[in-house]
């Protein structure tokens, strides 16, 4: 049987590309990477914010090609059932849904003012007031989620919620974004997961650089 393969791009830049591969690792799902090349104009075009129609990552299996990331993470929930991607409960399973639809549709203002850039560190970087209302709205998602689990995930156990939102880590952290201490607590959780610190590892041994993202906002 044919191995799957899920396309990629940039892994220092790219968020939808660190969502899906995170979500096909904590499936178990067996897969090979494609990158896409940096000057491709689709992928170009997905790191830097500009398509309408994201089509990177990219999932191939048995047939089945499926290119939105929250389609990746219902999918991979059907096909690897055993690791229960969405919570068994089935109010919590809708509250994860939200929280997942919100992060892959919403925040627009904090991915173009924050993007992603796990080679980048900027102390004391100056947020726009828009952009510290999505940060807001992320740390009260958080917040509630936390309380109600007790954590150490959003949902006590790994989830496709931790997928999805694993990207604003990142970007917490590239920012020096202030956080309360379970808040610091659950992202601190998310950084330490080994296939957090093994794309983070291939991300800083990326050679290539996007231009237009290495601008102060």
């Amino acid at each position: 049987m044919a191995k799957a393969t899920l396309t990629i791009s940039s892994k220092n830049y790219s968020s939808w590309s660190l969502r899906g591969w995170l979500l096909t690792k904590f499936s178990g799902l067996e897969f090979e990477e494609i990158i896409t090349a940096p000057d491709d104009a689709s992928a170009r075009a997905e790191i830097l914010l500009l398509s309408s129609s994201i089509l990177v990552p990219c999932l191939r299996h048995e047939g089945a090609t499926i290119w939105d990331t929250l389609a990746i993470g219902e999918y991979l929930n059907e096909t690897m059932p055993d690791a229960s991607l969405l919570p068994a409960d089935r109010v919590q399973r809708a509250h994860c849904r939200s929280i997942c639809g919100e992060i892959h549709s919403g925040f627009t203002t904090l991915r173009a003012s924050l993007p992603v850039n796990l080679k980048g560190h900027f102390p004391n970087f100056k947020i726009w007031s828009r952009a510290q209302a999505d940060i807001d709205r992320v740390c009260t998602i958080w917040r509630d989620c936390l309380a109600s689990s007790g954590g150490p995930f959003l949902f006590a156990e790994r989830t496709m919620a931790d997928a999805m939102y694993a990207p604003v880590v990142t970007r917490f952290m590239t920012y020096d974004v202030k956080l309360e201490p379970k808040l610091a607590s659950y992202a601190n959780t998310i950084m330490a997961m080994p296939e957090m610190q093994q794309w983070i590892e291939s991300a800083k041994a990326e050679p290539a650089e996007i231009e237009e993202l290495e601008v102060e906002y």
